[in-house]
């Protein structure tokens, strides 16, 4: 198995269940009452399974694997971001129309689908 494809079978998932699970319809007040530290401790969980992703898999091919290595990046990043402005992250979250979370979380969804598809469905094998 590739590593692109391990990486994928981790990661899609995560992102769907992650997605699904905190979705307006499904858990209405799940960020009504966001509080620093959490924001803190997610932010920490965030930046150490981006910067793990990245560390394994930092290849920008042309193909659906750059997604891999962009959800790296992402978690990273907004790992990042969420540990030093955790207050920031919570105010800008809090005041994010929902329009905007709605669409930007379906995004998220379908590159977790089209991972989770990639990782799980026979195909080309190659050293990635």
């Amino acid at each position: 198995m590739t590593s692109s494809k391990q990486l994928a079978g981790l990661i899609g998932p995560t992102i769907v269940a992650m997605i699904v699970s905190e979705f307006p319809l499904v858990q209405p007040h799940l960020y009504d009452t966001q509080i620093p530290p959490v924001v803190y401790l997610s932010g920490v969980l965030m930046f150490v399974g981006g910067l793990a992703i990245v560390r394994v898999h930092n290849r920008w091919a042309r193909d659906w694997t750059v997604l891999v290595t962009l959800a790296g990046w992402f978690s990273g990043t907004l790992g990042l971001f969420r540990m030093f402005a955790a207050g920031a992250y919570e105010q800008g979250a809090a005041s994010t129309p929902p329009p905007v979370f709605m669409v930007s979380e379906g995004i998220l969804l379908l590159c977790g689908i089209v991972l989770t598809f990639k990782a799980y469905t026979r195909g080309e094998i190659d050293a990635r």
